[in-house]
């Protein structure tokens, strides 16, 4: 029988108990995830989900009642206009500028003409064309507007009294037009 050796085996001396590196400390506990996690994140996400859906009705009905609010009629922003021009009666240059303007901007509003864009000329030639003003209302007007450039172009100088007659004027014109002839002359019929 042979005897076999073993000279190539690796002899490892022992090591004290303390020292030995095989054996670890005890690890803390693991967390384990809680079962109902994922129902508190979704009642979560679903009351985020509803706030903003009544959020977002909130600024709807905010925006809707924006829009039913009715615009302020042409006659009554004229009028507005007509009476803080007042303000500037003692001097006649500004004082026609903002009588003119303010019964232009009425024109354009009201009855779609191009008033304010135009020349007095430009103007009273396209109103000569329309059925729209009375013949006494289209006579008024031309005399307002020349009255009123003859301030403003020609440096006439009119009294307070003159100045107040144009803005008279002004406001009977907005007055008499503010309605449409039409639903007036019904309105005479059935009465």
């Amino acid at each position: 029988m042979a005897t076999i050796s073993n000279n190539a085996a690796l002899i490892v001396p022992p090591t004290p108990v303390g020292e030995t590196n095989d054996i670890r400390g005890v690890k803390p506990p693991v967390a384990v995830p809680n079962d109902w996690a994922w129902v508190f994140w979704t009642l979560a996400i679903l009351i985020g989900l509803i706030a903003a859906y009544y959020a977002w009705r909130y600024w709807q009905k905010k925006r809707v009642f924006k829009l039913m609010v009715p615009p302020t009629p042409p006659h009554v922003r004229a009028r507005q206009r007509l009476h803080a021009a007042l303000a500037h009666i003692q001097d006649p240059r500004a004082f026609c500028g903002e009588v003119s303007d303010a019964l232009r901007v009425y024109l354009e509003e009201r009855f779609r003409f191009h008033a304010p864009e135009r020349t007095t000329e430009e103007f009273l030639i396209e109103l000569q064309s329309t059925n729209i003003l009375t013949v006494q209302q289209k006579q008024s007007l031309t005399d307002f507007l020349q009255s009123c450039d003859l301030v403003k172009f020609a440096r006439h100088e009119p009294n307070e009294g003159a100045l107040r007659d144009l803005h008279d004027c002004a406001l009977r014109l907005v007055d008499e037009t503010q309605h449409d002839r039409v639903a007036a002359v019904g309105a005479t019929v059935n009465a």
